[in-house]
């Protein structure tokens, strides 16, 4: 048995974009995640750090995205990681981590 399984709580980054493949609406935007900057048990001090993350949405969720979250809107989501490989204009191997959608809920207005 294996999980993929992930969860983050964070602020939206930027308006989603809407797009289509087919009639089926697909969001995608990024999620910024904080750790607050903390001193460890030997003292050092450990500066605030900020991940940035690849958001997508599908279906239903798309179109919800689309009419409610805006840039700042804090969000729960679950989901799941995807790694997507593609080859560039200059034929460079590019690679890219989402995290696919399964549920979200809206934390701020």
């Amino acid at each position: 048995m294996s999980v993929n399984k992930v969860i983050l709580i964070g602020n939206v980054g930027r308006d989603p974009e809407i797009r289509y493949i087919e009639t089926r609406p697909v969001a995608s935007f990024p999620l910024a995640t904080t750790e607050r900057a903390r001193t460890n048990a030997a003292g050092a001090q450990i500066p605030e750090r900020t991940e940035w993350h690849n958001i997508v949405m599908w279906g239903r969720d798309a179109e919800m995205a689309e009419k409610y979250i805006r840039t700042g809107t804090r969000l729960y989501i679950e989901g799941k990681l995807r790694y997507r490989t593609w080859e560039d204009r200059n034929t460079i191997k590019r690679t890219v981590t989402e995290i696919y959608v399964e549920s979200f809920e809206l934390l701020s207005r």
